[in-house]
Protein backbone atom coordinates (compact mmCIF):
# COMPACT_ATOMS: atom_id res chain seq x y z
CA UNK A 1 0.00 0.00 0.00
CA UNK A 2 1.14 3.35 -0.86
CA UNK A 3 1.71 6.07 2.15
CA UNK A 4 -0.04 8.82 2.25
CA UNK A 5 1.66 12.12 2.94
CA UNK A 6 1.03 15.74 4.02
CA UNK A 7 2.42 17.20 0.59
CA UNK A 8 -0.32 15.36 -1.64
CA UNK A 9 -2.23 17.32 -3.72
CA UNK A 10 -5.67 15.91 -3.63
CA UNK A 11 -8.92 15.87 -5.45
CA UNK A 12 -12.62 14.70 -4.14
CA UNK A 13 -15.16 13.02 -6.04
CA UNK A 14 -18.23 12.66 -4.19
CA UNK A 15 -21.14 10.86 -5.62
CA UNK A 16 -23.85 12.31 -3.11
CA UNK A 17 -26.51 10.26 -4.64
CA UNK A 18 -24.66 6.72 -3.85
CA UNK A 19 -23.58 7.77 -0.09
CA UNK A 20 -27.22 9.28 0.25
CA UNK A 21 -29.07 6.14 -0.52
CA UNK A 22 -25.98 3.44 1.11
CA UNK A 23 -26.69 5.60 4.86
CA UNK A 24 -30.56 6.13 4.38
CA UNK A 25 -30.51 2.41 2.67
CA UNK A 26 -28.18 0.20 5.21
CA UNK A 27 -28.64 3.01 8.25
CA UNK A 28 -32.03 4.74 8.25
CA UNK A 29 -29.65 8.01 8.56
CA UNK A 30 -27.87 10.94 6.51
CA UNK A 31 -24.54 10.56 5.67
CA UNK A 32 -22.49 13.19 7.49
CA UNK A 33 -20.51 14.93 4.43
CA UNK A 34 -18.20 17.25 6.51
CA UNK A 35 -16.25 14.47 8.24
CA UNK A 36 -16.20 12.31 5.08
CA UNK A 37 -14.65 15.07 3.56
CA UNK A 38 -12.22 15.32 6.28
CA UNK A 39 -11.37 12.11 6.57
CA UNK A 40 -11.00 12.21 2.31
CA UNK A 41 -8.10 15.16 2.62
CA UNK A 42 -6.60 13.32 5.82
CA UNK A 43 -4.52 16.65 6.50
CA UNK A 44 -3.71 16.46 2.62
CA UNK A 45 -3.52 19.94 0.51
CA UNK A 46 -6.88 19.82 -0.96
CA UNK A 47 -7.54 21.38 -4.07
CA UNK A 48 -11.07 20.26 -5.63
CA UNK A 49 -13.66 19.12 -4.32
CA UNK A 50 -16.28 18.45 -6.24
CA UNK A 51 -20.35 16.76 -4.68
CA UNK A 52 -22.46 15.36 -7.51
CA UNK A 53 -25.96 15.85 -7.05
CA UNK A 54 -29.60 15.95 -8.51
CA UNK A 55 -31.66 18.38 -8.35
CA UNK A 56 -35.65 17.26 -8.44
CA UNK A 57 -38.60 19.95 -9.94
CA UNK A 58 -39.74 20.36 -6.30
CA UNK A 59 -36.31 22.23 -5.33
CA UNK A 60 -36.37 20.84 -1.84
CA UNK A 61 -32.79 19.60 -1.48
CA UNK A 62 -31.36 23.46 -2.30
CA UNK A 63 -30.80 24.02 1.01
CA UNK A 64 -28.79 20.52 1.45
CA UNK A 65 -26.65 21.64 -1.82
CA UNK A 66 -25.99 24.98 0.04
CA UNK A 67 -24.76 22.92 3.04
CA UNK A 68 -22.48 21.14 0.67
CA UNK A 69 -21.04 24.58 -1.09
CA UNK A 70 -20.56 25.70 3.08
CA UNK A 71 -18.22 22.86 3.69
CA UNK A 72 -16.28 23.86 0.38
CA UNK A 73 -17.38 21.18 -2.16
CA UNK A 74 -18.28 22.49 -5.28
CA UNK A 75 -21.62 21.17 -6.54
CA UNK A 76 -22.23 20.04 -10.29
CA UNK A 77 -26.04 19.75 -10.38
CA UNK A 78 -27.97 18.16 -12.96
CA UNK A 79 -31.58 17.94 -13.05
CA UNK A 80 -33.91 14.46 -12.51
CA UNK A 81 -34.97 13.55 -16.08
CA UNK A 82 -38.38 11.72 -15.81
CA UNK A 83 -39.10 9.82 -18.80
CA UNK A 84 -42.47 8.44 -20.11
CA UNK A 85 -43.96 5.84 -18.09
CA UNK A 86 -42.24 7.22 -14.65
CA UNK A 87 -39.18 5.77 -14.84
CA UNK A 88 -36.61 8.47 -14.25
CA UNK A 89 -33.04 8.70 -14.21
CA UNK A 90 -30.12 10.88 -12.84
CA UNK A 91 -26.42 9.72 -13.68
CA UNK A 92 -23.20 10.94 -13.23
CA UNK A 93 -21.07 8.34 -13.88
CA UNK A 94 -19.88 9.76 -17.42
CA UNK A 95 -19.60 13.59 -15.31
CA UNK A 96 -17.40 12.10 -12.60
CA UNK A 97 -15.01 10.56 -14.92
CA UNK A 98 -14.88 13.03 -16.81
CA UNK A 99 -13.88 15.42 -13.73
CA UNK A 100 -11.48 12.94 -12.66
CA UNK A 101 -9.58 12.81 -15.74
CA UNK A 102 -9.41 16.30 -16.73
CA UNK A 103 -8.04 16.98 -12.99
CA UNK A 104 -5.89 14.39 -12.30
CA UNK A 105 -3.23 16.09 -13.69
CA UNK A 106 -2.77 18.99 -11.52
CA UNK A 107 -3.11 16.65 -8.08
CA UNK A 108 -1.19 13.33 -7.10
CA UNK A 109 -4.65 11.67 -5.29
CA UNK A 110 -8.04 10.97 -6.32
CA UNK A 111 -10.00 10.32 -4.01
CA UNK A 112 -13.22 9.04 -4.84
CA UNK A 113 -16.71 8.97 -2.59
CA UNK A 114 -18.60 6.21 -3.94
CA UNK A 115 -19.18 2.51 -4.18
CA UNK A 116 -20.26 2.25 -7.58
CA UNK A 117 -18.49 -0.34 -9.71
CA UNK A 118 -18.86 1.51 -12.35
CA UNK A 119 -15.48 2.97 -11.68
CA UNK A 120 -13.21 0.46 -11.73
CA UNK A 121 -11.92 1.41 -15.08
CA UNK A 122 -11.67 5.06 -14.15
CA UNK A 123 -9.59 3.70 -11.28
CA UNK A 124 -7.26 1.52 -12.94
CA UNK A 125 -6.80 4.61 -15.64
CA UNK A 126 -5.71 6.84 -12.79
CA UNK A 127 -3.50 4.23 -11.64
CA UNK A 128 -1.38 4.03 -14.65
CA UNK A 129 -1.32 7.57 -15.28
CA UNK A 130 0.82 7.26 -11.97
CA UNK A 131 -1.74 9.13 -9.21
CA UNK A 132 -2.91 7.30 -6.36
CA UNK A 133 -6.63 6.29 -6.10
CA UNK A 134 -8.78 5.85 -2.86
CA UNK A 135 -12.25 5.28 -2.38
CA UNK A 136 -14.57 5.80 0.58
CA UNK A 137 -17.55 4.08 0.32
CA UNK A 138 -19.71 1.46 2.70
CA UNK A 139 -18.15 -2.03 2.26
CA UNK A 140 -21.89 -3.76 2.16
CA UNK A 141 -23.07 -1.54 -0.79
CA UNK A 142 -19.63 -1.14 -2.16
CA UNK A 143 -18.23 -3.10 -5.12
CA UNK A 144 -16.11 -5.95 -4.34
CA UNK A 145 -13.86 -5.38 -7.64
CA UNK A 146 -13.72 -1.67 -6.94
CA UNK A 147 -12.26 -1.70 -3.25
CA UNK A 148 -9.54 -4.71 -4.85
CA UNK A 149 -8.51 -1.78 -7.73
CA UNK A 150 -7.57 1.05 -5.54
CA UNK A 151 -4.53 1.84 -3.99
CA UNK A 152 -6.86 2.19 -0.42
CA UNK A 153 -10.16 1.83 0.76
CA UNK A 154 -11.45 3.19 3.27
CA UNK A 155 -14.71 1.23 4.75
CA UNK A 156 -17.12 3.96 6.25
CA UNK A 157 -18.92 1.63 8.47
CA UNK A 158 -15.63 0.91 10.74
CA UNK A 159 -16.29 4.53 11.86
CA UNK A 160 -19.82 4.78 11.40
CA UNK A 161 -21.07 7.08 14.51
CA UNK A 162 -18.98 9.51 12.53
CA UNK A 163 -19.75 9.15 9.16
CA UNK A 164 -23.66 9.23 9.80
CA UNK A 165 -26.26 11.89 11.14
CA UNK A 166 -29.17 9.79 12.53
CA UNK A 167 -32.48 11.24 11.01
Amino acid sequence: MLAQHKDQRVAVLIDVQNLYHSARNLYHAKANFKEILKSAVGGRKLIRSFGYVVRTKTVEEKPFFEALVKLGIETRIRDLQEFYGGQKKADWDVGITVDAIKTAPSVDVIVLVSGDGDFVQLVEYLKNQGKRTEVLAFKRSASARLEETADEFINLENDSKKYLLKK
